[in-house]
């Protein structure tokens, strides 16, 4: 029998407020992550060492391969469980959310033993070279050798507890690693502390990650008479429409952040040609950047158990005011956003690191890389209802306009015209292009839901 607050959320409840309910936690939530993402920037900032700021954004695409595990088993389990929950298959939610628990654990480690096999391979791969090697490698031991199953985990089981209208409980998950890894940030990194400078931040990450898995197992224990995420492992079956259902909207959202992954390595692969000031300031706009972007991506990740509901119960339009609705405000803050960022792009770069270069590079990397904020939010929230709604092969489109198709060729072709600084703006071009095509599939997807609920009125008449 479903919850009656959960039934009162996704059916009742107006959609402004519906949607305040389970967005404003998870923008909380991801601003936090990007607080804490800064706060590594930040205190290895603060030793004016160039070559450990470098090992941060060498490291961060491996950091960011994580996202494609979580997509896979967090993105995809949650639609599953929010669909099943709207049609009132309770069965499929628990054997979904079983499925992605203990499958984000295997990868996890999975993860951490290839890492750990082919370390130097990697570093070589990440741009990584003889001055910045051994703090990068020091970094990954702990966000990636020994962190890879706790930071999966701990974001996947958040997606489970927010698929079911809980998203209050997943983001205080999610913020209490955070904030934790706020505070032991300094203690590790500084000189005053431990001085284990790039890998005492590492360190802090692991801690924290360890610590919000706590949270939610704790959380699960407390509430285990009330919830439909299931950890049972006898719960752990391979059938075959569970394994469907969550890959076939998993895998694009893996893909899509692996293709991420592979974008951030060519980014950085051509700015460490000009030297580690020239990376250390790409990787501190990068994190700037994401404050915007996490706030856009924590909307349309907190609407989705909405989406999918609506979307299972053929409520077309409630889904349809939850998109435009979440829509408006999502462009209106990132269009001022993108005029804050480039008017103060650096004092806001000299907050991180006190260095000529590193500001004068970072000014003009932010201006370009904020250029694109308020297109895409439009992205995100249309790839969000494609997985939403369990239309895993929209989405994997969309990965391959975005990486392959526009932004990499784009990061090419800027940097060859206007070397270095050209590369800022692959993404501004790329997301132009994505807006305009999320807006024309969306309309054809409602055109085509409404098609389905007048026939299938016509139908009961």
């Amino acid at each position: 029998m479903l919850d009656k607050s959960t039934v009162e959320l996704f059916e009742r409840t107006s959609v402004p407020k519906a949607v305040v309910k389970l967005a404003v936690p998870t923008i909380l939530s991801s601003l936090v992550m990007v607080i804490y993402n800064l706060a590594d920037t930040y205190f290895v900032g603060m030793l004016n060492n160039a070559v450990q700021n470098a090992a941060v954004t060498l490291a961060a695409p491996v950091l960011l391969a994580f996202n494609a595990v979580n997509n896979l088993f967090g993105v995809g389990s949650s639609s599953m469980m929010s669909r099943a929950l709207g049609a009132k298959d309770f069965k499929t939610v628990s054997l979904s959310s079983a499925f992605g628990f203990y499958s984000s654990i295997i990868a996890g480690i999975l993860f951490s033993l290839l890492c750990f096999i082919f370390n130097t391979p990697l570093l070589n791969l990440l741009g990584a070279n003889s001055e910045t090697m051994q703090a990068t490698s020091e970094y990954m031991f702990w966000t990636v050798v020994l962190g890879a199953t706790p930071a999966i985990l701990n974001v996947v089981m958040a997606y489970l507890v927010r698929a079911e209208g809980s998203a209050l409980h997943a983001s205080i998950g999610t913020m209490s690693g955070c904030i934790l890894n706020i505070i032991l940030d300094p203690i590790f990194i500084m000189p005053w502390g431990f001085n284990m400078g790039a890998g005492g931040a590492g360190l802090a990450t692991f801690i924290s990650n360890c610590a919000a898995c706590i949270y939610f197992f704790i959380l699960l224990f407390c509430k285990r008479n009330r919830t439909y995420v299931c950890i049972n492992p006898k719960m752990y079956r391979f059938k075959k429409y569970i394994v469907t259902g969550v890959c076939g909207v998993g895998i694009p959202a893996s893909i899509q952040n692996l293709l991420n992954v592979t974008g951030m390595t060519v980014l950085n692969n051509f700015t460490s040609v000009f030297g580690s000031d020239a990376v250390a300031a790409m990787g501190i706009t990068q994190k700037i950047n994401m404050v915007p972007m996490n706030i856009a991506m924590g909307l349309s990740q907190g609407i989705m158990p909405l989406i999918s509901y609506s979307y299972a119960s053929l409520n077309v339009k409630r889904m349809k005011k939850t998109l435009t609705f979440s829509m408006k405000i999502s462009v209106t803050f990132l269009a001022a956003m993108t005029v804050l960022y480039y008017i103060a792009a650096a004092p806001l770069t000299a907050m991180f690191m006190e260095n000529e270069s590193i500001v004068a590079y970072g000014t003009s990397f932010l201006r370009g890389f904020c250029l694109g904020l308020p297109f895409l939010c439009i992205d995100f929230l249309g790839v969000g209802v494609f997985q939403a709604c369990g239309m895993g092969e929209k989405s994997f489109v969309f990965a391959i306009l975005r990486k392959i198709v526009l932004e990499i060729p784009a990061l090419y072709l800027l940097n060859r015209l206007f070397p270095l600084y050209g590369l800022a703006y692959a993404q501004f071009a790329a997301e132009l292009v994505l807006a305009a095509a999320s807006i024309f599939v969306l309309r054809g997807i409602f055109k085509k839901l409404d098609a389905q609920k007048q026939a299938k009125a016509a139908d009961a008449d």
